[in-house]
């Protein structure tokens, strides 16, 4: 499990729109890394209009905000530009990164159980240490926590 001071696992996915994205792009700056379940879903789409909303707020930090889900790439595109959002969304569609992260979980709901995402966030520092870690994330309040704890690196 990572946890606050281990070296965050270093990734390359592929983004929105095109191209890739590696956590290494970001070195020697602070990363918001944050996972959701699905696009285009009620809690994940508040949560993604909620660090778009700060998006101006992480930027004058110099802080970058991604996204990951197993979503494909053209959800995602859909996704962002249904609701205007102004975050990278990245596809980990081999949930090799979630893995990595320790959020591919077995879920339960109806009582069924099955494997998914369970919504968390990781703050990197420009050291690529893992600064502050969130689990079991509820999306009302979250967004400014994130922000706060950025604010104190």
């Amino acid at each position: 499990m990572i946890d606050a001071g281990d070296t965050a696992p270093a990734f390359t996915l592929p983004r929105d729109g095109d191209g890739t994205v590696s956590l290494s792009d970001f070195a020697g700056k602070p990363v918001v890394l944050y996972f959701y379940p699905r696009a285009d879903t009620s809690g994940c789409t508040k949560q993604a209009l909620g660090f778009t909303d700060l998006a101006d707020d992480f930027a004058a930090l110099g802080v970058t905000v991604l996204g990951v889900s197993k979503d494909p790439i053209a959800k995602l595109d859909k996704f962002r530009d249904k609701y205007g959002l102004g975050v990278i969304l990245l596809s980990d569609a081999d949930d090799d990164v979630c893995d990595a992260y320790g959020v591919w979980k077995e879920k339960s709901m109806y009582g069924k159980t099955y494997m998914g995402i369970e919504r968390s966030t990781f703050l990197i520092n420009g050291d690529g240490e893992i600064a502050q870690v969130w689990r079991k994330v509820k999306v009302p309040g979250h967004v400014d926590a994130v922000l706060d704890a950025a604010k104190a690196l």
